[in-house]
């Protein structure tokens, strides 16, 4: 049985009595990719090269789109080129025209932040922000009018793969926009109600009036339990306006009994699952409705587009049972339509170097690969906090957690910073207030030269290799590629560069640029930094030099890379197989001998590395 064939079963045995039946959106029509040369299929995802964009920040490559689907001001189109929290006009035809760029800048896979329709704006009066991060889904079935329609979504993939590129979409499966409201007034404020205090059975509490009789609970997903689930009104009495009564696509997500409707979300504890993300309507995902429905949205997208990846958004809401249905149907899809190496990896946030948290959603949920918030956290320690090297080794020790262990470690994005937690530049700064622009250029240099010589696949956050600092997270860390009209982001002084954000920045000559493009051809030509694993040779209990070595998976090869997290020259020796003799220079300066079998002596510059081949030859 094909999954499309299992997905219209689930569909059709899915539609509960009493409740809104599902709308048959209409199929887009059906595309033909161009010939290209297929060999990046073959690609595992431990040798991609990421780099994570919002599409609304990098390139306006079609100005009649910068309002999207609507008209009137900024507050019913998002537009406003001003202000940091609404549209600016980059857009998918910008995206597709800058791919020279960014294949100079040795990117193999594209990350874009979710391409959805959203609701334009939200937000309480006086207090509105927009869409344009496409975090606020609507219709998921179509890319959000101000970045461009599904032909040139089609278009935008068909021009990366031609390249010999990826294309990873981000998804959301916990939420939609903010649409349900809730009956009870806002004077509750919409505080989180619990399991306990308001169960599934009674209506208002314990005490209330009996209702979904028989239903037992979210943990039996069995469609026979959920058809037993018929009233939403257990904790609050979800409503939606009449206005947005239809604006979900596909149409069964207007219906109220999807959403756990419990109120908005501490992410702590019960509710980190069960509420309302920031007040967007948290979807039931332990609903067999909700997961057949989901795999359907997301089947669509890649038989239809033919996209590589998903980044899977604000994974660790959602109930494990979900991931175990919604992972191996991808699977089954991307393996029908002909993709190999579909590679998905979900958002687990925590921000400490310890890598046993997210790990356990490899193991319990199921998903072949997180983002590796560990890695960002123990890079941030070493250079930002003037930690031991010793905290990155901790941290590497830890990759046997993983289901797979260190061989799915290989696979796991690693990133220094992004739109949420802000630019690594910027933690550094925030770290060391007083540091001055040349030693920040070069702590962000060494950062990005250990990613991309570390197990992983490295991601570079969009900007950073054109030296942004912004003033802080989320909506600060969102500047434009292309010439600003942000005050906010124009003030900022950026490192590496005497351009501003009210420029356009694509410096193919900026420090940074050139150091991502020098490293990211060392890493492709040698698969012992793409596919190799990594034993770690050095660390110290202050800061200084860390080393590791990688080996070349088809005849052993080792290389080793070696660091220094200072600001004064250090020196170590550090070991390495004993039937070695020379050194090959990568990167840096390597010794070109060892000085006894087992053992190399190197000295670093401040902030400085060495990318060597080892061979069993003096040079």
């Amino acid at each position: 049985m094909t999954i499309r064939t299992a997905i219209a079963i689930a569909l059709a045995t899915t539609a509960l009595p009493g409740c809104a039946t599902a709308q048959q959106a209409t199929p887009p029509a059906a595309h033909t990719a161009p010939a290209v040369d297929a060999s990046y299929l073959d690609r595992k995802p431990s040798e991609e090269i990421v780099y994570f964009v919002l599409p609304d920040r990098f390139e306006n490559g079609d100005p009649s789109n910068d309002t999207g689907d609507f008209t009137g001001d900024r507050l019913a189109t998002g537009y406003d080129p001003t202000a940091r929290g609404f549209f600016h006009g980059g857009d998918l035809a910008g995206l597709t025209g800058r791919l020279d760029y960014l294949e100079g800048l040795g990117v193999t896979a594209i990350w874009f932040a979710p391409i959805f329709q959203n609701k334009p704006v939200q937000g309480p009066a006086g207090d509105e922000s927009a869409g344009y991060h496409g975090y606020w889904v609507t219709d998921f079935t179509r890319p959000d009018g101000h970045f461009g329609t599904r032909e040139e979504f089609a278009a935008f993939v068909d021009a990366a793969h031609a390249r010999g590129m990826k294309v990873y979409m981000d998804i959301i499966t916990n939420h939609t926009a903010d649409v349900i409201t809730y009956a009870d007034g806002a004077e509750t404020n919409f505080e989180y109600r619990s399991l306990g205090d308001y169960p599934y059975s009674t209506r208002g509490g314990p005490d209330g009036e009996a209702i979904n009789t028989g239903f037992m609970g979210h943990e039996d997903s069995s469609e026979e339990n959920f058809a037993k689930l018929t009233d939403p009104n257990y904790a609050y009495i979800p409503e939606v306006p009449e206005a947005e009564r239809d604006v979900k696509v596909p149409a069964w997500l207007n219906d109220p009994i999807y959403y756990h409707n419990r109120g908005n979300s501490s992410f702590t504890g019960e509710d980190s699952r069960f509420g309302d993300f920031a007040g967007l309507d948290d979807l039931f995902t332990e609903h067999p409705r909700v997961r057949a429905g989901m795999i359907e949205i997301f089947c669509d997208w890649i038989t239809e587009t033919r996209v590589d990846g998903f980044r899977i958004d604000t994974a660790r809401h959602v109930d494990p049972g979900f991931w175990r249905e919604f992972v191996p149907a991808m699977e089954s899809c991307a393996g029908e339509a002909g993709i190999p190496n579909f590679h998905m990896f979900g958002e687990v946030y925590k921000d400490v170097p310890d890598n046993g948290y997210i790990a356990e959603y490899t193991r319990r949920d199921g998903l072949p690969a997180v983002l590796d918030f560990a890695f960002q956290a123990a890079m941030r320690e070493i250079i930002g906090r003037e930690q031991g090297t010793v905290v990155l080794a901790h941290m590497f020790d830890g990759d046997v957690l993983y289901e797979g262990g260190e061989d799915t470690a290989l696979t796991l994005p690693t990133f220094l910073g992004n739109h949420d937690m802000g630019r690594f530049s910027t933690l550094i700064r925030e770290d060391m207030p007083d540091i001055s622009q040349e030693e920040l250029l070069a702590r962000v240099m060494l950062g990005h030269a250990m990613m991309l010589s570390t197990r992983g696949s490295p991601v570079v956050y969009y900007g950073d290799e054109q030296g942004f600092v912004g003033d802080g997270n989320d909506q600060r860390a969102r500047e434009d590629m292309f010439p600003s009209q942000t005050g906010e982001y124009n003030d900022n002084v950026l490192i590496g560069t005497d351009a501003t954000t009210a420029d356009s920045n694509f410096d193919t000559d900026h420090p940074l640029y050139r150091l991502i493009a020098e490293f990211s051809a060392i890493r492709r030509a040698h698969p012992a930094l793409t596919r190799g694993l990594q034993q770690v040779r050095h660390y110290e209990q202050e800061p200084g030099i860390f080393a590791a070595a990688r080996f070349d998976p088809d005849d052993g090869t080792e290389y080793l890379a070696v660091f220094n997290t200072t600001a004064e020259e250090r020196s170590a020796n550090i070991w390495l197989n004993y039937e070695a003799r020379g050194l090959e220079t990568l990167a840096g300066s390597c010794p070109a001998a060892v000085s006894a079998p087992g053992s190399a002596a190197f000295t670093l510059p401040a902030f400085g590395w060495a990318l060597c081949r080892v061979s069993e030859v003096a040079e």
